[in-house]
């Protein structure tokens, strides 16, 4: 039979950089039964039948959250061959507290200390033989980071699990021995002797979960109800707080004889940095700094070059291998436009449309006057079609320029790679392919995927860059900071974790919401943790950016920013509802001490992000770009349903879909049928926004309905998927639908708020607009100004007690 050994420790220990540094590629997950936590198990490098199990990070095996539930269950139940334990050497009192329980469970235990370099870098001392006396189980040295000592835990945890079980070698006072002594005898004799005395403890402390799994008979109940008060009397304090309070006198005489800190008075490093990025006053700037910067360097720099040589060369024409020859084309091409393309008739026209104030007419008015066809021509991409609203359009004039012969062709220059919608069509067009099906294929499956994976190197940057914070320690001190702003609003600083890891998926982050024990909060951050941009609305923003603001810097930060608005706005105005009032759950966490990550934990994080974008493209957005492409093509003229590849929109199947719901997002200012077709598609995965205008083309918006477009398919309903997230974590359908209900509604008041005052502060406001939107912020302004009910209550009864 294969041996199971568990890693448990602290959450921010190094378990899973162990993990990892253990199993390798050798990993496979799934779920824990019954539960929707995520399972982690490998195989060890280089052993037969070594099965590696990576239970949820945890402070103690106390039934609080479902983590630990889910760790404790399977050690009880499962009772793996060994447990490695990893601790943090750099806090070791703390860590050891999860230790104490974990030899009490009859398992044999080897001991990981973790962070070893950092402490030795720090000048302190840990007396590793000495340690593992006190423990009595094996202690190991280790730096999960740098992979030393790695190797020989896992098979001092091997050889433990080979041999005997661990012995507890701590006790506590003689009264709380004398009641755990009777209630062995009394309730837990017939159980294994290895397991007795973790039972009767958890007895001890009337542990809920233990005592219905036992079921004791009434009468031994009483008596052994009698010892714990006898010994609560002695102790004066509760059964729990009692076995609390001796685990820590013990851990702090272990720690005397093992533990050396070197008494230098010197802040640390990490101290150094810590009195800057969690300082009050300067925390939260620099957050939004450096947010600011991981989507100015996904959506607008780096993340940008790569997605436009994706969209333009992969999915696009083609490109020039190593970019040979890209040089000289530009240089013919611009002297061929200068000459044949900005013509007197052209500039005439862009001059009138830029001077009537046009939108985006001074960007292509400028590329003209700079020679600049690539500049030009993104340009005029980009606003063709809001120029020819306003009765400028030179799209007959562009095209009757670039159908000359003597126009340079690109494939000419150097050596020439032609793109995959190339290679397919010329592949469809040898073998005389049918034309319904080169259009499924060419239009409807090329093209709406490859809309949508033409953004994976944006996110794969973006996932990158937050791996990396969160690998170095710094995202565990931004959920420190936030707590504090968070608290004020009503959230628990935990709410934020859930947020972080939404930034992957929404998915994920709505079950990271289990962690909050209180049911108010939790349900209020399930609610709001999908305000925050997913990796699936990236390309939602990185599409608005690009097509209406000509990759404007300001876009992508604003809309995580906008996000992060909507979560403290809807806190304050939820805490006001009786549903949700109360005061948000106490949040504890360790800060661990800051590091360099290696570049196989960061890349590995962003590929566990990145994979599930790319599988939903193969499967979900593939299936939804064809049936967009089908809804396209088919549809009712004369009275007859026909396929015609060129068939207009309103026409079509989707046409009239969306014809029929277009109205209800105009007073948005995207009233039109593409958009409305778009937004929801955006329910089945919020990349098929993109996908529908892949298949059907971009139709321009005004940059005022853009954003208004992007802040509503931002903030509301996430896509199914996490719908179904929502619905599990829930547990109820009437809270489901409350969810998904606020979602839209806010996100249609916020959208309806910056469309309205935007067309009024540019002249053009809707009277009834206007007057709607002014009465969504009256309501949002009295809901978060006036005094919290539940306070009130509380006075009222104060003031009758009283009296």
């Amino acid at each position: 039979m294969d041996l199971r050994i568990a890693l448990a420790g602290n959450p921010n220990c190094g378990k899973t950089t162990l993990f990892n540094a253990l199993t390798g590629s050798n990993q496979f997950v799934g779920n824990w039964p019954g539960v929707t936590v995520e399972k982690k198990e490998g195989k060890l490098k280089k052993h037969d039948g070594i099965i590696i199990t990576d239970l949820p990070g945890i402070y103690s095996l106390s039934p609080y959250t479902l983590e630990e539930v889910v760790a404790r269950n399977y050690l009880i139940q499962e009772r793996p061959n060994a447990i490695l334990n990893i601790v943090d050497g750099t806090n070791l009192e703390r860590n050891l507290y999860l230790t104490t329980q974990l030899t009490e469970l009859g398992i044999p235990v080897v001991v990981a200390v973790n962070m070893m370099d950092i402490v030795e870098k720090n000048g302190d001392k840990i007396h590793i033989k000495e340690l593992s006396r006190e423990l009595g189980c094996p202690v190991v040295e280790i730096s999960a980071l740098k992979g030393t000592g790695v190797v020989e835990a896992a098979e001092t945890a091997v050889k433990a699990a080979k041999g005997g079980r661990t012995i507890p070698m701590h006790t506590f006072s003689g009264a709380v021995e004398h009641a755990l002594a009777h209630i062995e005898e009394a309730a837990v004799h017939h159980m294994p002797e290895e397991q007795q005395r973790w039972y009767a403890i958890k007895i001890f402390e009337r542990d809920d979960k233990v005592l219905e799994q036992i079921g004791i008979e009434k009468g031994v109940l009483e008596h052994i109800e009698a010892d714990i008060q006898a010994a609560e009397k002695e102790c004066d304090d509760d059964a729990e707080s009692i076995i609390t309070n001796e685990r820590y006198l013990y851990i702090a005489s272990v720690i005397k004889g093992c533990y050396k800190k070197k008494s230098s008075g010197k802040l640390s490093v990490s101290d150094k940095i810590d009195k800057i990025v969690t300082n009050r006053f300067a925390a939260l700037p620099i957050f939004a700094a450096v947010m600011f910067l991981v989507y100015y360097l996904a959506v607008s720099t780096v993340g940008t070059f790569a997605t436009d040589w994706v969209n333009d060369g992969v999915f696009g024409d083609g490109w020039h291998l190593f970019g040979i020859g890209t040089a000289d084309y530009e240089e013919d091409m611009n002297t061929y436009a200068e000459q044949y393309v900005f013509t007197d008739e052209l500039k005439n026209m862009v001059n009138s449309a830029a001077e009537a104030g046009v939108i985006g007419a001074e960007d292509v008015q400028g590329a003209v006057e700079e020679a600049d066809f690539g500049a030009f021509e993104e340009a005029y991409g980009s606003y063709a079609d809001s120029l020819a609203e306003e009765g400028f359009d030179i799209s007959e004039l562009v095209d009757e320029a670039l159908e000359s012969s003597d126009v340079p062709d690109t494939s000419a220059y150097g050596v020439w790679v032609p793109s995959i919608p190339v290679l397919v069509e010329n592949v469809l067009d040898a073998v005389n392919c049918a034309e319904w099906l080169t259009g499924l294929l060419l239009d409807g499956i090329v093209g709406g995927v490859g809309a949508v994976l033409g953004f994976v190197p944006q996110m794969l940057v973006l996932f990158i860059l937050l791996a990396f914070l969160e690998a170095c320690g710094y995202m565990s001190r931004i959920a420190f900071v936030l707590d504090r702003v968070f608290r004020k609003f009503g959230l628990s600083g935990k709410s934020f974790i859930p947020m972080l890891i939404g930034t992957g998926c929404g998915v994920p982050g709505v079950m990271a919401s289990r962690t909050i024990e209180n049911e108010r909060d939790r349900r209020m951050t399930i609610m709001t943790t999908t305000f925050i941009p997913c990796g699936a609305k990236l390309p939602i923003i990185a599409l608005i950016a690009a097509a209406l603001f000509g990759g404007a810097w300001w876009v992508a930060p604003s809309a995580y920013f906008v996000g992060i608005a909507a979560v403290i706005i809807s806190g304050i105005m939820l805490k006001k509802t009786r549903m949700f009032a109360g005061d948000p759950a106490p949040f504890v966490m360790e800060l661990p001490a800051y590091h360099w990550p290696t570049a196989g934990n960061v890349l590995r994080s962003m590929w566990e992000r990145a994979s599930s974008f790319i599988k939903k493209a193969g499967t979900i957005i593939l299936l939804s770009s064809i049936l967009i492409w089908a809804g396209s093509v088919f549809g009712f003229v004369d009275g007859a349903f026909v396929f015609d590849p060129d068939m207009e929109l309103e026409s079509s199947i989707l046409g009239i879909i969306g014809g029929a719901i277009c109205w209800i997002f105009a007073p948005l200012g995207f009233g039109s049928i593409k958009a409305a077709i778009a937004t929801i598609m955006g329910l089945v995965a919020k990349e098929e926004v993109v996908g529908v205008f892949g298949v059907l083309d971009f139709e321009g918006m005004t940059q005022l309905a853009g954003y208004s477009f992007l802040i509503f398919n931002l903030l509301c309903a996430p896509c199914f998927a996490a719908i179904g997230a929502i619905k599990r974590e829930m547990n109820s359908a009437k809270w489901t639908w409350f969810a998904v209900g606020y979602q839209c509604g806010f996100a249609y008041a916020v959208s309806l708020a910056v469309y309205q005052f935007g067309m009024l502060f540019m002249g053009e406001g809707n009277p009834v607009g206007v007057i709607a939107a002014l009465a969504v912020v009256i309501f949002m302004l009295f809901m978060l100004f006036r005094p919290y009910s539940e306070a009130k209550t509380l006075s009222a009864k104060k003031a009758r007690s009283v009296a």
